[in-house]
């Protein structure tokens, strides 16, 4: 019965995540988002096996500690990205992607990976997205680096299924993968480019998060303090209304635009 109960409640879940997509009151959002997330654990406790449900907490946990966490807590973000990757690797279990499988050999990783298909595109892309994230507020340790190669699969399937998911996000992802890192690392500042304008033009020239991403990590690594500057403050001026289903990210960036530039001077 719970679990029927359940079910029948997502509308009302995804409707939720909808509405707040679409709100232009920062402050409002980040009040609302921990009751949201809490309601979503509550009714995992009684439908632990309802796969929809595991996907929006996961990405819930990513949207809380990006847009409102990191920036000031770095720690706590890393355990929202934590669990947010769990719920996502609980559906990927369900799915054949054992413990074993996750922490052996790649091969053995990459051989599971290709029996995956767009019945698995969200907790792949939310597995991928929350552990990148917690590898990157723990680059101090060597068994979170390690992962790394891991997330870049599970990313690397989701776009071979489809390269447009939630909001070509494969691409934004292998944007940044590619732009943060020098050459000499295994960085790729051409390929990392080549992604941005993907996702730039799939998303009608109207994602700020796209050029943000581009400015924080491509620019930067890149020493290029003119087109640093540039872009963070188009986004800063943008007037980002075009699309109300993305207002509650585009206002994200606008913030973070504002402290990024805030750090021009120590970068430069």
């Amino acid at each position: 019965m719970a679990e029927l109960t359940v079910k029948a409640s997502m509308p009302m879940i995804e409707g939720g995540m909808l509405a707040l997509n679409r709100e232009p009151d920062l402050q409002l959002a980040e009040a609302a988002m921990p009751s949201n997330i809490e309601l979503m654990e509550g009714m995992i406790i009684n439908a632990p096996n309802n796969e929809d449900l595991r996907n929006y907490a996961a990405q819930a946990y990513y949207g809380y500690a990006y847009g409102f966490v990191e920036d000031e807590n770095p720690q706590r973000a890393a355990n929202f990205y934590k669990r947010g990757l769990n719920h996502a690797l609980f559906n990927l279990q369900k799915s054949g992607l054992s413990h074993n499988i996750l922490s052996g050999d790649l091969n053995t990783l990459q051989n599971k990976l290709k029996s995956f298909d767009k019945d698995e595109l969200a907790p792949l892309f939310w597995a991928a997205s929350n552990w990148a994230k917690w590898i990157n507020l723990n680059r101090d340790k060597a068994e979170a680096i390690a992962d790394l190669p891991k997330t870049v699969m599970l990313m690397q399937r989701v776009i071979d299924i489809d390269e447009g998911f939630y909001m070509a996000g494969p691409h934004i992802f292998f944007a940044v993968y590619y732009g943060s890192r020098s050459p000499l690392l295994g960085g790729d500042f051409d390929l990392s480019s080549q992604h941005f304008d993907k996702a730039r033009k799939m998303n009608n020239n109207q994602l700020l998060i796209v050029d943000l991403l581009q400015a924080e990590y491509l620019d930067r690594q890149k020493f290029d303090q003119t087109s640093f500057h540039k872009r963070l403050s188009d986004i800063i001026n943008n007037p980002s209304q075009s699309n109300p289903d993305i207002l509650l990210i585009n206002n994200i960036a606008k913030r973070k635009a504002k402290r990024l530039l805030e750090k021009e001077s120590k970068w430069f």
